[in-house]
């Protein structure tokens, strides 16, 4: 073995025992929680104690038989599904201009984009509300080009949490993707449009195929976020819906039902996890073939 690899090997194992005990803590502050959790998820519910030790099913027996509790799922993953889509499609052109530009504002445009990751979720969504409400910027304008008579209902429904989360993680996916783009060499764009390729057919059979690992990471990323948000569906959605990160919430701080609230947790942790592993695997695989074609 040469010098060099013998080096590279010590750097390796360093590195390695150097990123163990970190590792390790974020692990254990990640594993702990959804341990106790899964154990709290088939105890029984006491209205006095919290709950009891024992081995039940009735916890996950309730939520997949009670059609208040499935819908609540169903609008999650519906939601998340319709922010994801709307933050890749919204963020890809971004994402692509930023990865391509040769502009001297570049780093000004990424400090803007990054500006809102600065503030919390919920001041953001105190600013939809102003936004969104009946007396708001958009009722107001469209009031004034005429198109309605009186102001419409825009704030506390799925529409404005729909808009408020997808605001929420757009900058997510406008930097992961920027990432990717930015490792393509445009000179192959060129190429297929120099055979003959318009823009259309350059960008769904290069660029697309090319950037496919930045949109699985993307959209994996933004999908868990979506799936798990919190201050925004509760601001911005009121009564008008309910997600499943607000109900458990409700469930184990208000109701004190940890039992219940724990199971609906580990639902939508593996449900999430599921879901996004999915759409990693079947957009890898359509990027695998399309690099072997």
């Amino acid at each position: 073995m040469s010098v060099s690899s013998q080096a590279d090997n010590r750097a390796a194992r360093l590195g390695a025992c150097l990123a163990f005990p970190s590792s390790l803590v974020v692990l254990c502050i990640i594993m702990v929680p959804i341990v106790l959790m899964f154990r709290y998820s088939f105890n029984f519910h006491d209205p006095v104690h919290i709950m009891r030790e024992g081995f039940t099913l009735e916890n996950y027996v309730k939520f997949f038989s009670d059609s208040y509790y499935r819908g609540v799922f169903i609008d999650t993953v519906k939601v998340a599904s319709i922010c994801t889509l709307l933050a890749l499609l919204l963020g890809f052109p971004v994402a692509y201009f930023l990865a391509k530009t040769q502009s001297k504002y570049k780093s000004l445009l990424i400090i803007l984009l990054v500006f809102p990751l600065m503030v919390g979720n919920v001041v953001r969504a105190a600013g939809w509300m102003v936004v969104l409400g009946n007396a708001g910027a958009v009722n107001a304008l469209l009031i004034w080009l005429g198109a309605i008579a009186e102001p419409i209902k825009l704030l506390y429904t799925p529409l404005a949490v729909v808009i408020g989360t997808t605001a929420v993680v757009l900058p997510y996916m406008i930097l992961t993707l920027q990432s990717v783009l930015e490792g393509i060499d445009f000179a192959v764009e060129e190429a297929a449009q120099n055979l003959g390729a318009n823009m259309f057919t350059t960008f769904l059979r290069i660029v697309l195929p090319i950037a496919a690992p930045g949109v699985a990471a993307g959209t994996m990323l933004v999908f868990i976020l979506c799936m798990n948000a919190y201050a925004t569906p509760v601001l911005l959605g009121g009564s008008g819906i309910t997600m499943m990160a607000p109900s458990l919430y409700g469930q184990i701080a208000k109701a004190s039902n940890w039992t219940f609230g724990s199971s609906m947790a580990l639902i939508l942790v593996v449900a999430t996890m599921l879901i996004a592993l999915s759409a990693n695997w079947l957009i890898h695989r359509r990027y695998v073939r399309t690099m072997a074609s």
